[in-house]
C-alpha cells in the first residue's frame, strides 16, 4: 500500500510501433513499469533497444500505440495543448546532446524567464526574477551577471548542460527524464552534473530517471534499473540485483561489455 501511494509515474502494457506492414517496427514493446517518488531509476540498453522512444512517450512527445501511462496514480491526459502545459509543468528533461537542446535565437535570459513564467512567476517584478536566476545560476556553479544577454551557443557543452540543471531548478518538477546527460562532456563535467542531480533530487524530492548504456553509470546512480532490449524489459530490480547478480545472458554481455583495466580485453565479440 504505501508502494502504491508514493507511485509517481507507472505504465501497463506501454508500445510503440512505427510503420506499417513490411517497414513496420516495434520499438517499444508491452512494457510495465513503476517509478516512485525521490527514486533514481536507470533504464539500459544498447542503441536501438527503445529506450529513447519509452523516454518521449514518458515526456508526452510522442503517442503511444497501446497501454495505458499513470502519473500520480491517475490516467494520464494529455490530449490538449493546456494539459500537456500543466503536465510539463512536473515533468522535464536533460537531453544527450545540449548544443540542440536550446533555440538559438533565444538568449540565455530568455530560456530561463520561461521557466519561471511556467511556474506562475510572469507577473514578478524584474528584481525578483533576476534573483531567481541568480540563485538557479549560482547552484550549477554559474555566475547569471556572466550569462546576461548572451546566447547559449557562447558557453561550452559542460556550461550548457549545467545551464540545463538550472532551467530544472527553477522549474522544480517532480519527474526528471536524464536521457544520456553526460555521454557528450569530458569526464571533469560528468561527475560535476552528476553531484548536482542528485543534490537537486535531495533538495526538491525529485524522481530521476536516466535513460542510458553506461551500465556502470546505473549501478553508481540508481535506486532500481531495468534493463532493455529490443524493445522490452528483459530484467528489472535493484541496482545490487542486476548488477551484482544478473540472470538474463543479455545483462550478462552487457556488463562482461565494459572494459576493465587490469583484464585483457576480449575483442572477439566487436
Amino acid at each position: 500500500m504505501a508502494d502504491e501511494q508514493n507511485l509517481c509515474l507507472s505504465g501497463t502494457g506501454v508500445t510503440k510501433v512505427f510503420g506499417f506492414g513490411r517497414t513496420r517496427t516495434v520499438a517499444v514493446d508491452h512494457v510495465d513499469f513503476a517509478f516512485h517518488e525521490r527514486e533514481v531509476i536507470s533504464i539500459v540498453g544498447e542503441s536501438g533497444s527503445g529506450k529513447t522512444t519509452l523516454a518521449k512517450m514518458l515526456l508526452g512527445l510522442i503517442s503511444s500505440t497501446e497501454g495505458d501511462i499513470y502519473f500520480q496514480g491517475q490516467k494520464r491526459d494529455i490530449s490538449s495543448g493546456r494539459k500537456k502545459q500543466e503536465y510539463w509543468k512536473n515533468i522535464q528533461a536533460i537531453f544527450q546532446d545540449p548544443f540542440s537542446a536550446y533555440n538559438t535565437f533565444h538568449k540565455i535570459d530568455a530560456v530561463l524567464l520561461d521557466c519561471i513564467r511556467m511556474r506562475g512567476g510572469r507577473n514578478l517584478p524584474r528584481e525578483k526574477k533576476v534573483e531567481l536566476m541568480t540563485e538557479a545560476c549560482s547552484f550549477v556553479n554559474l555566475k547569471f551577471a556572466e550569462l546576461t544577454n548572451k546566447y547559449p551557443f557562447e558557453l561550452s557543452g559542460g556550461q550548457m548542460q549545467r545551464l540545463m540543471i538550472a532551467r530544472i531548478f527553477l522549474l522544480k518538477p517532480k519527474i526528471l527524464i536524464a536521457d544520456e546527460p553526460t555521454s557528450m562532456i569530458d569526464a571533469c563535467s560528468r561527475a560535476t552534473i552528476l553531484d548536482m542531480l542528485m543534490q537537486l533530487r535531495d533538495e526538491i524530492g525529485m524522481t530521476i530517471v536516466f535513460i542510458t548504456h553506461d551500465i556502470g553509470l546505473a549501478y553508481f546512480v540508481s535506486d532500481s534499473v531495468y534493463i532493455m532490449e529490443r524493445g522490452k524489459f528483459v530484467e528489472r530490480g535493484s541496482a545490487d540485483e542486476v548488477i551484482l547478480r544478473p540472470k538474463e545472458p543479455y545483462t550478462r554481455r552487457l556488463i562482461n561489455d565494459v572494459p576493465k583495466i587490469y583484464e585483457e580485453w576480449d575483442l572477439s565479440t566487436v
